[in-house]
């Protein structure tokens, strides 16, 4: 680890906990910074805060006082999740107070170096496709960030021999100063999170937030076939390596129909790839590029490509029940994700859909909804969903929860189609996470097949 000394003897405030809250407050008081941590969680009820006053820091809980700007802090490192809309962070810009996310102090504490992850689509599956495929490399690799453990806390055991494979969002990298992955990836853009960022150009610049301190030294591997990534990649002072899913490109990594080419040359055949669809494609080959770089052998590359399933929660197979086949897709919050998921499979699909309103169109689904036999809905965009469906004459049925509408479509499927969760909708009307509510579904399936 890398004992910076900037911010011995600074007051620095970290703003919400949860994990990455709560290990960014410890890795900042073992720096020697003066931490205090506001969090708007009561107390009594904050075991993380509990373990921090414990250690010695000050805590204020339940809410985010007026006043809490008046110590004079140097620094503020806040929860990804809480936006810039914060009264607490627009006073504390007013004031010209730095503030980082986590990921940001992971960074500067680390030895190794890091490859960060970023896109609308697909950053958690590429993350592991990465991961598996450097295992036997040269380098040994750590999984952090949005998946796998706190970057903080992989940052501060990580040596120069391991290699940080980080997945992060945009909410992640708004935070960030220095942060400089010699190798960065942008698996995608589609408009996302708008709720939280102010307007597209705010979440454009935030993802390419990963590539913007690189220098000639460093990598860009980026989706060239999305014309907005590839304008702005161009004006990036980093190397770029282009991946293309169309076609064969002499340029970067490409693919067509037969083969996976690397800079123009036959690499490993397309049929070696086992997960389904275009989407996955693009992950498969950004991952190549990254392992191929790290010097990774191609046969771990190879081996990766043709076992690797797919990430839970990720068009994620569960199980077949009487030749009907289970999908579990729960991390597709929007459309795009969803059609994603809808492009990999060639039999009908009876579609579970539904979850919190962010009033996002379902029009890029629209290709794709002569596959679907039926769509089963619930939630908070269910009766949209059912507007949907009929201005594009699909069946569907609306329901209150994901139980009852999983019961109809089994009801409704035949052998040889698939059920497939994907919501094109946040969970958080009736879930905590999408992860609870792929869970569920999980649940759903193995109780069905059970019963035989």
């Amino acid at each position: 680890m890398n004992h910076i000394k900037e911010l011995r003897h600074q007051k620095v405030l970290v703003l919400g906990l949860a994990k990455s809250g709560t290990a960014a407050a410890e890795m900042l008081h073992e720096l020697g910074a003066f931490v205090t941590v506001n969090d708007a969680k009561p107390f009594e009820q904050n075991d993380h805060a509990q373990q921090l006053l414990k250690q010695g820091m000050t805590v204020i809980c339940g809410s985010h006082p007026e006043n809490l700007l008046d110590e004079g802090f140097s620094l503020i490192v806040k929860n990804p999740g809480i936006p810039y809309s914060n009264p607490v962070l627009q006073e504390a810009k007013k004031r010209e107070i730095p503030i980082w996310t986590e990921i940001e102090l992971a960074y500067r504490i680390s030895e190794a170096q890091m490859i960060g992850i970023t896109g609308s689509n697909g950053k958690t599956t590429t993350t592991t496709l990465v991961a598996e495929m450097l295992a036997k490399g040269p380098l040994q690799p750590l999984v952090a960030g949005n998946i796998g453990t706190v970057a903080t806390s992989v940052a501060k055991d990580a040596t120069k021999n391991n290699i940080i494979v980080t997945e992060l969002s945009s909410f992640q990298l708004m935070g960030t100063v220095k942060l400089k992955p010699s190798i960065a990836i942008i698996t995608n853009i589609y408009e996302a999170h708008l709720d939280y960022h102010s307007d597209l150009e705010e979440y454009i610049d935030a993802k390419l937030t990963v590539a913007k301190n690189q220098t000639s030294e460093d990598i860009l591997i980026y989706n060239a076939e999305q014309p907005v990534l590839a304008e702005r990649a161009e004006k990036l002072n980093t190397t770029l390596l282009p991946f293309y899913v169309s076609a064969k490109n002499a340029n970067g990594i490409s693919a067509d129909a037969e083969w996976v080419y690397w800079k123009g040359e036959p690499l490993y055949k397309r049929e070696e790839i086992r997960l389904p669809g275009k989407h996955n494609l693009e992950n498969v080959l950004a991952a190549t590029a990254a392992a191929l770089l790290v010097g990774a052998p191609l046969e771990q590359i190879r081996a990766t490509v043709s076992t690797f399933a797919g990430v839970k929660h990720r068009t994620q197979y569960v199980g077949e029940w009487n030749d009907r086949l289970f999908y579990n897709d729960s991390k597709a919050t929007n459309a795009l994700a969803t059609k994603s998921a809808l492009e990999g499979f060639t039999r009908p699909v009876i579609l579970l859909a539904g979850g919190k309103e962010r009033h996002h169109s379902f029009d890029e689904l629209i290709p794709y909804l002569p596959s679907i036999k039926a769509i089963c809905h619930f939630g908070e965009t269910s009766e949209r969903l059912q507007q949907f469906a009929k201005m594009h004459d699909v069946l569907a049925y609306p329901f209150e929860n994901l139980a009852d509408a999983f019961s109809k479509a089994v009801e409704l499927s035949a052998p040889l189609d698939v059920v497939l969760l994907s919501p094109a909708s946040a969970s958080w009307d009736q879930y905590e996470s999408f992860e609870i509510r792929g869970d569920e579904f999980i649940h759903l399936v193995d109780q069905l097949i059970a019963k035989g």
